[in-house]
């Protein structure tokens, strides 16, 4: 069975930090391929802010079309209501020892505010991947606390070292607004898209 990472996230819009991310990743895991999961619904974020799923999901295709190890899927977009990654886990159908899920150090010290957090542990291999810069200790007390409450071992977890790039989604939402370049930020073809669709209040 090939060995797939799950890289959820709004991508609102996606640019060459996630992407690059995602290939260090896999190419630190040894990985088969990445799957990009746009959530359709995210519970953590303003609804306001975020750009039509299908636009969003549309971006991400474009930015990985040269990549034979990267692939989008619409599944949490298809679904109703909130993205809930625990039901996208169950639904990816993939062995627990071959699904690694791509998080931030932030989001891992939060996971315990998820929905069935032991039930997403038990889904897949969790891979915290520090902001550069960050002091995410995979040691400390707050990480040991949500280690136990998922029913884990501290040696379960993953850190994974991954190249990030200071690129900002919001900052690229300001930039689409305001009429400045998103070039060397995003992958043309997306740069492309934003300002043909107007997202983010990009004029054409």
């Amino acid at each position: 069975m090939a060995r797939t990472a799950l890289f959820g996230g709004s991508f609102n819009p996606i640019h060459f930090g996630h992407l690059l991310l995602a290939d260090d990743v896999r190419e630190q895991l040894d990985l088969d391929r990445v799957v990009f999961m746009p959530a359709g619904v995210p519970p953590h974020k303003p609804a306001g802010d975020i750009a039509p799923a299908a636009d969003r999901y549309a971006m991400v295709k474009l930015a990985i079309a040269d990549n034979p190890a990267f692939d989008v899927s619409d599944l949490e977009i298809r679904r109703a209501g909130p993205s809930y990654t625990v039901d996208t886990l169950a639904a990816l159908g993939v062995a627990p020892s071959e699904l690694f899920l791509l998080i931030g150090s932030e989001t891992f010290l939060d996971l315990l505010t998820w929905r069935d957090p032991r039930g997403v542990a038990a889904r897949c291999r969790l891979v915290v991947v520090p902001r550069t810069g960050s002091a995410f200790d995979r040691e400390s007390e707050p990480s040991r606390k949500v280690v136990r409450e998922i029913g884990l071992e501290i040696e379960d977890v993953l850190v994974v070292h991954a190249t990030s790039l200071p690129i900002s989604a919001s900052d690229l939402r300001v930039r689409a607004a305001e009429g400045r370049s998103l070039r060397y930020r995003v992958p043309p073809a997306v740069a492309a898209y934003i300002a043909e669709r107007g997202l983010y209040g990009a004029r054409g």
